[in-house]
């Protein structure tokens, strides 16, 4: 009866609304239906143009497209790499991908969870537990805190794996720290992943300090600028090709392209992507202001404006004349500064940033009366060096900071794109 009712109503109107079609790729698929193109052991799926993808523009996101891939998971055990952002989404209408493939008789086994868990709602760096999901009673397996990666135990019964998370294109965000550790348990136990694509709401520019290996964290595990500029599925292929599975592991990988994208298509996120970022300037904001984590300032945890203000009680209101007061809340609940009131800036109106803006950082360094006190440990592993720390301290203006970059960037981004599915 449930399927019957899906395969009537909303399975109809997915087709209908979301109509697969091309990849707009480096190249073009043959006209003469469904194609595998396959790269050291990886697939990306083309399909061909249909009427009605030529009459939509709309962006359609991997998950959006089953026909791409639920000819692949058919009869096969899965296990999913999911949380809040797994949707198939329309204006007032919306699916998680679980409920889908279960309504499609896909045996889902697993659902594995990332940082902020299954359903997106814990503090950022909270220990999220196992459990069962209470909606479909699929055990749920927690990827953070001690247990990043899934374990071989964990990996038993599962005969193929789905990886369907939205990425924000920073590489502290650690979501892509997650893809690489779910990447190498499918190689060890030669089980095939498939990332369902998704737009990077970032992935317009690439910027700031490639990570150097001695600072190598779950904030940042590859080589990689603090702007990446990657889709996850073109991340995954990066991380395949570069080689930095351990023990030269190389995973089966199949990514769903993104249909109707490009690197410079604006792109609204339909979900949270965490509790922290909730909405899309926050999400522009996030690769310049997530530095500030690494201080005793706050990023506007405990109010509504995470991550497009920041403040500290220790800060001059004459030069700093924006005030808040942390409270605890949603992704939040003991937030620096509870209670206290705030003095900083206020970034909502800043115009959509295509670099990384550090005058913000540099201002509240100096406006900042104990200096010594003013990085953390944490944030050289932000930075990915502790280079950056240095030219601040030394009076380092951000136009110089940033031309130690450049030849870094250049280099970084001619590795990029040989990865690279979308213009």
């Amino acid at each position: 009866m449930r399927l019957t009712f899906f395969k009537n109503t909303f399975f109809l109107w997915l087709l209908v609304s979301f109509s697969c079609g091309s990849q707009n790729n480096q190249e073009k698929a043959n006209a003469s239906g469904d194609t595998l193109e396959k790269t050291q052991q990886e697939i990306v799926i083309h399909d061909t143009v249909t009427i009605a993808e030529m009459m939509s523009k709309d962006v359609m996101p991997g998950a959006h497209r089953p026909d791409a891939y639920l000819p692949i998971l058919k009869d096969k055990s899965v296990g999913i790499v999911a949380n809040q952002t797994s949707m198939l989404t329309k204006p007032s209408k919306s699916l998680h991908l679980v409920d889908f493939l279960i309504a499609e008789n896909i045996q889902v086994k697993k659902v594995f969870a990332p940082e902020h868990g299954f359903r997106g709602t814990a503090d950022a760096g909270e220990l999220v537990k196992d459990g069962i999901d209470r909606r479909t009673g699929i055990p749920i397996i927690s990827l953070y805190g001690a247990n990043k990666k899934p374990s071989k135990q964990q990996m038993q019964g599962i005969e193929l794996m789905v990886f369907d998370i939205q990425d924000v294109g920073a590489r502290f965000y650690t979501y892509i720290s997650t893809l690489h550790y779910v990447m190498e348990a499918c190689a060890e136990a030669n089980i095939p992943l498939v990332v369902l694509d998704r737009p990077n709401p970032n992935g317009h520019y690439i910027d700031g300090p490639v990570l150097e290996k001695e600072h190598s964290s779950f904030v940042g595990m590859h080589p990689v600028p603090v702007v990446h500029g990657m889709t996850i599925g073109e991340y995954a292929q990066m991380i395949n090709g570069e080689g930095w599975l351990s023990n030269d592991l190389t995973c089966r990988l199949t990514v769903i392209p993104v249909s109707n994208y490009t690197h410079g298509t604006p792109y609204s996120l339909p979900v949270k992507p965490s509790p922290n970022l909730p909405n899309d300037t926050a999400i522009n904001l996030y690769p310049s202001l997530c530095f500030f984590e690494g201080t005793p300032l706050s990023a506007g945890r405990g109010t509504s404006m995470q991550f497009q203000v920041f403040g500290a009680p220790a800060l001059p209101s004459a030069y700093f004349p924006f005030q808040f007061t942390p409270q605890p809340n949603e992704g939040a609940k003991h937030p620096k500064f509870q209670g206290q009131l705030c003095n900083g800036l206020d970034l909502r109106e800043q115009p959509r940033l295509d670099m990384l803006n550090l005058e913000w950082l540099i201002e509240a360094y100096v406006g900042y009366g104990k200096k010594k006190e003013f990085f953390t440990d944490f944030f050289t592993k932000l930075a990915g060096t502790e280079t950056l720390q240095r030219q601040i301290e030394q009076g380092y203006t951000y136009p110089e900071i940033r031309a130690t970059w450049l030849r870094d960037l250049e280099a970084y981004d001619a590795m990029r794109k040989k990865y690279m599915l979308y213009p």
